[in-house]
């Protein structure tokens, strides 16, 4: 008959008629009267619920930042740790963002997670201020009606590939197998269809976390990646979201980068960076070869890990564009992207090291 919600803010910011979703959206109450410190409601969908399970108050704008003082402590541990992205959930506003990165800094990449409508409603302005989103779709989905979800997904991939920011799809893509062996159909279709829209990164969560057969989940989801981006219906749908020019140098190279690969038989696209913008700018054009990147910097290379096609090779710097070239062919090999006889295309900014300066292209062949 009672509950417990440590959380006296939320406890404010209720009125009366508002829903109050437990566990996911299993359990839903909606309120009847209010008095302070408490709230009592009638019981719409009943079940069972335990300790540590999220609460979810659909349209409601919470008066507390995204950041309790926890988080923090857990935020600093992290940082000291040496942690490369950092993931903010229930983000409402780009303030949360900006909040996290007088924290942050440039210790690590701030992952902003679209799981309430209010971030929806300022999306532009959480790009901007983010290193890249996840479209959290388990809360977006209880936040906002389940209709509404798929739409928000493409409207968010669409995006953060515009503005050449990574994107991740996240939540029940093969729920299914935390206790099958095997996915559902329409749980494969789920994760081709996040994978045609362009996504950077698919992400699994009880699957591997709680499943029995995380293993399995991986190399499931890896096989129907695979697919889709060797069908024949892939290129043409990422030719078919055709992006707007910047207006720019860097984005006139990468561009014509694209464009040569598409026209040329080429093993990889090469290219080097400092802070991992020209491979960001690389990877928004989506082309069909491997992008591999050069970097004198370890966390740099992690955090390209996550970027779409990138494989990421740390070396020492180039002192120059043709020891640049001397450095791609040994990064080609040592990866295997490339042997000998085989054509790439290099991309780098002369002189070597300087910022959005990308302004060289060349079609080279592995000697």
């Amino acid at each position: 008959e009672r509950v417990l919600l440590p959380h006296p803010k939320i406890l404010d910011a209720l009125r009366v008629g508002d829903l109050i979703y437990i566990n996911d959206g299993i359990v839903r109450l909606r309120v009847r009267e209010k008095s302070p410190g408490r709230a009592k409601a009638d019981i719409i969908a009943g079940g069972t619920i335990s300790s540590h399970k999220g609460v979810n108050l659909p349209g409601v704008e919470l008066p507390v930042s995204a950041l309790t003082e926890k988080d923090k402590e857990d935020l600093n541990f992290g940082l000291q740790l040496g942690v490369d992205i950092v993931a903010l959930s229930f983000v409402q506003r780009a303030k949360d963002v900006r909040d996290l990165r007088e924290i942050v800094g440039e210790k690590a990449l701030i992952l902003s997670k679209i799981e309430k409508p209010s971030a929806v409603e300022c999306l532009d302005e959480i790009i901007e201020v983010s290193d890249a989103l996840m479209v959290a779709r388990g809360d977006l989905g209880v936040e906002m009606p389940l209709e509404e979800v798929p739409s928000i997904q493409k409207r968010i991939i669409r995006k953060c590939r515009e503005a050449g920011k990574p994107v991740v799809v996240a939540t029940q893509m093969l729920e299914s197998m935390i206790s099958n062996a095997s996915p559902t159909r329409a749980e494969v279709s789920d994760v081709a269809n996040a994978t045609f829209e362009g996504a950077d990164a698919l992400m699994l969560s009880a699957e591997t976390a709680a499943g029995k057969y995380p293993i399995i989940a991986v190399e499931t989801m890896s096989r129907v990646i695979k697919r889709v981006e060797h069908s024949s219906a892939w290129r043409p749908l990422m030719e078919a979201r055709g992006l707007i020019p910047e207006g720019n140098v860097s984005d006139a190279i990468t561009s014509a980068a694209a464009n040569f690969a598409a026209n040329i038989e080429v093993a990889a696209i090469v290219t080097f960076t400092e802070s991992g913008s020209t491979a960001r700018r690389m990877a928004r054009q989506r082309p069909s070869q491997p992008i591999l990147v050069l970097t004198p910097y370890q966390h740099v290379a992690r955090r390209l890990k996550l970027i779409w096609g990138t494989t990421p090779y740390v070396s020492i710097k180039p002192k120059n564009d043709d020891d640049l070239v001397e450095k791609a062919m040994e990064a080609m090999k040592v990866t295997k992207l490339g042997a000998s006889g085989d054509r790439m295309i290099i991309t780098a900014g002369i002189p070597i090291g300087v910022k959005g300066s990308t302004n060289l292209i060349r079609v080279e062949t592995i000697d």
